[in-house]
């Protein structure tokens, strides 16, 4: 069954076409067009802008559950609530902890990977536990270690080969022929919480690693005569940046800088949200940690580190526009297919293309998510009215 979608803009990978209508047909993309049969219903958003669904690579949790809770019912909390911040994609994301635990939750994730009934689940982002310690942010250092091809190989195999992405430090003992087999297995290697110089971080990325975690976070700084981590996430080759656009990890000119070094292609924006993400200010906790969220800062309250962000990816990609850093579909680029393409999911989703699952969103010009699309299929947001040419 066809429908069409008529909107004021439609935003396709660097492309954005104006006053057109958006084919869907069997829940899949089937084309824009400026004109469709006489007499054929359409869906009216002509006031409005489409764009693909959003897609967070980093994302711990939202509205009270955490991926590490280890709870299927959790699990579909994210996945349903997600629909509210315009994202249609993720990755769930894991802290440093146990080896039992993670073995654990990537054996629940293997085990509900298609059962969720919102933003879909496209793999699992592991962020540690082979990470340093005086970077450390909220990951508990009691866990940390050096990389391991043998736990790697069981995470993976334990989800059903859903990991695509781990995070590591450079430094550490035995990354080269680690990242070497990451990538062996389609995992994306990214460096993060790490005290690395500039030339062991682009040791790793000769190796193949090629993302950097929540850019200037968690990683050592730049040092006109020591560059470090921040050094090499700006000034290397082929790599991708991640940045958390909340205000308060990164200052808008710092993020401007990134997307200047970076360009709209390899700066990915993400939310790094933890479970009090939706619920405003108060106590929460992220791993064994507690948290107290206070005007929409998220920070450890043993020591005042940030812990995470209650930040959604579409308040993200408002604040860029709002900062004056990027155009809207400059945005929305950053937020879906760069993300998509830093680990190898754009051919799933991150962009309106024909034959492509027609996940996307509806935006008003004030950017506020008026709908969030499913297969086709409206699952959050105001209904749009059928109307007739």
């Amino acid at each position: 069954m066809k429908t069409y979608i008529k909107a004021k803009k439609i935003i396709l990978s660097h492309q954005v076409v104006e006053d057109a209508y958006l084919e869907i047909n069997q829940g899949q993309f089937n084309g824009v067009h400026q004109t469709i049969p006489e007499e054929a219903s359409y869906l009216d958003g002509t006031s409005y802008t489409l764009a693909p669904g959003l897609v967070d690579t980093h994302i711990h949790g939202f509205m009270g559950s955490d991926v590490m809770d280890g709870d299927p019912e959790g699990l579909r909390k994210i996945s349903e609530g997600l629909l509210s911040c315009g994202v249609t994609s993720w990755l769930p994301t894991t802290l440093t902890d146990s080896t039992a635990r993670l073995d654990h939750v990537c054996q629940l994730i293997g085990d509900h990977y298609d059962s969720m009934p919102g933003a879909k689940m496209q793999g699992i982002f592991l962020e540690g536990p082979f990470f340093t310690e005086k970077y450390k942010g909220a990951q508990n250092p009691k866990y940390m270690m050096d990389p391991s091809i043998n736990q790697l190989q069981k995470w993976n195999e334990m989800s059903g080969n859903r990991v695509k992405k781990i995070a590591i430090a450079p430094e550490r003992e035995g990354t080269e022929a680690f990242i070497k087999y990451a990538l062996d297995q389609n995992i994306k290697v990214g460096l993060a919480h790490s005290n690395a110089t500039y030339q062991e971080a682009k040791t790793a990325v000769e190796a193949g690693a090629d993302i950097f975690i929540h850019t200037f976070n968690g990683m050592s700084g730049l040092h006109h005569r020591e560059p470090g981590m921040v050094g090499s996430a700006l000034s290397l080759d082929n790599v991708y940046a991640e940045v958390i656009c909340d205000g308060f990890h990164v200052h808008p000119a710092a993020a401007k800088i990134i997307l200047k070094a970076r360009g709209v292609d390899e700066t990915v924006l993400i939310s790094d949200c933890m479970r009090a993400g939706g619920l405003g200010d108060g106590k929460s906790s992220l791993g064994e940690f507690e948290v107290e969220v206070k005007e929409g800062a998220a920070r450890l309250v043993s020591n005042g580190s940030l812990a995470g962000s209650v930040l959604t990816l579409m308040a993200s990609v408002r604040n860029l526009v709002e900062w004056g850093i990027a155009t809207l579909e400059e945005a929305v680029t950053m937020a879906s297919l760069t993300p998509a393409k830093s680990v190898g999911i754009d051919n799933l989703c991150g962009k309106i293309e024909k034959g492509l699952a027609a996940d996307f969103i509806v935006l008003d010009d004030q950017l506020n998510l008026i709908g969030t699309f499913i297969d086709g299929q409206q699952k959050y947001g105001a209904i749009l009215k059928e109307e007739i040419i």
